[in-house]
């Protein structure tokens, strides 16, 4: 099976290789030995916001404030 790379970088996959991956909507990109490699990715949102928490070193107050702040009249 072939894919184009277009002029913006982008790759349509088979439908046959997404068939063989039902339900990925994210895929991790590795370059190995000259090849790439994708590997399907289960992202789960509350995992992924936490640790967008944790990066960002907001504590619990910080949220509460911020919780406060939005809900003001």
């Amino acid at each position: 099976m072939l894919a184009k790379l277009t002029s913006k970088n982008q790759l349509t996959l088979p439908k046959a290789v997404v068939a063989a991956v039902k339900g990925a909507e994210y895929f991790d990109v590795a370059e190995e030995n000259g090849r790439i490699v994708l590997t399907p990715v289960r992202i789960h949102r509350a995992d992924a916001v936490r640790a967008k928490l944790e990066a960002l070193n907001l504590s619990e107050s910080d949220i509460d404030g911020a919780v406060t702040w939005a809900r003001r009249p």
